[in-house]
Order: C-alpha cells, then sequence, then structure tokens
C-alpha cells in the first residue's frame, strides 16, 4: 500500500508542476494578446480531471488495491501518458497550456507526430493518464463511470479546438 501512496503523490505532484508551466504560459500568452476558446469546457475538464485522480484515489486506497499485474500494466500505460506529456509540452513550447489559447503570433505546428496523431495531448497523455491512473489503483469503478464522463468536455474539447485551427490556420 505503501507504494501505491508513494505513486499517488508523485502523480499529484507532477501534474502540479506541469500546472505550473501551463500557468507561466498563460500568462505570457495573454500578455501577448492570446485569445481564450472554450473557457467553460476548460473548466468543465478540469473538474473532471481533478475528480477523476480523486475517486481513483479513494477507490484504490479503499479497495486495497494490491501490487500486480494489473497494477504493473496500469503503471506502465501511466508513465507513457506522463513521458507523452513531456514531448507534447517540448513540441509545442510556449504554446502549450492546459486552456484553448491562440496567440498572435501562433505558427501550426507541423511535426510529425501532430501529423500521425491528431491530438496526441489528449490521445496519447490524458486519455493513456487516466487509464494508467485508475489501472494503476484497482479503481474500475473510476475508470468505467469516470472515464465515460471526462470524455464528454474532452470532446467538446477537441471539435472546439479543430474549429480554433482551422479558423486561425489556412493549413490546417
Amino acid at each position: 500500500m505503501t507504494a501505491l501512496i508513494l505513486f499517488v503523490v508523485l502523480a499529484f505532484i507532477y501534474r502540479f508542476a506541469l500546472l505550473a508551466v501551463s500557468i507561466r504560459h498563460e500568462k505570457a500568452l495573454r500578455g501577448a494578446g492570446a485569445v481564450e476558446h472554450g473557457a467553460r469546457n476548460t473548466l468543465a475538464l478540469t473538474i473532471a480531471h481533478i475528480a477523476f485522480y480523486l475517486s481513483a484515489t479513494g477507490e484504490g486506497l479503499a479497495r486495497g488495491a494490491p501490487i500486480d499485474a494489473v497494477s504493473g500494466f496500469g503503471f506502465a500505460i501511466y508513465l507513457f501518458g506522463a513521458v507523452m506529456l513531456l514531448v507534447v509540452v517540448r513540441l509545442l513550447g510556449r504554446l502549450w497550456t492546459v486552456k484553448l489559447l491562440i496567440a498572435r503570433d501562433h505558427q501550426l505546428v507541423a511535426h510529425p507526430l501532430f501529423r500521425l496523431v491528431r491530438h496526441p495531448n489528449y490521445f496519447l497523455n490524458i486519455l493513456p493518464e487516466l487509464v494508467g491512473f485508475a489501472l494503476t489503483l484497482h479503481a474500475y469503478y473510476t475508470l468505467a463511470i469516470g472515464l465515460a464522463v471526462y470524455l464528454v468536455p474532452l470532446t467538446i474539447r477537441i471539435r472546439q479546438e479543430e474549429r480554433a485551427m482551422r479558423e486561425t490556420f489556412a493549413a490546417y
């Protein structure tokens, strides 16, 4: 159980550290005139993300989740998502935030990863992160119900992002 508590603590620290990066980028972007799209949905996504983490943590601790093949598989999926977040942050640089912001000098990132996977931040980071987090903790109810709930604002976010990118970039 101690290892799982350590996992949860480190996962929260990791997320807060990346949130600090996002906030720093957001301040700079807004200062340079960036425009936010879908602010209410960003709030819904934030609430869903926090609720998922708290629910999975509570369920895992209440269940007394063992360290076994399921938790190992979940941890591997989680690590993949965590690494992909670092990749996406590196590729997007100052443009990466948890909010949907379009900068005045926004340049379309044409890295092959973005051609291979349309929304790598969502499909290679967030979804693996959530699935891996829940599996590591054996939080099956959170995985089934929480992920279904999370997919609603995530789907809306993807549509909002698609619209904003098409309006901004002819080449998108």
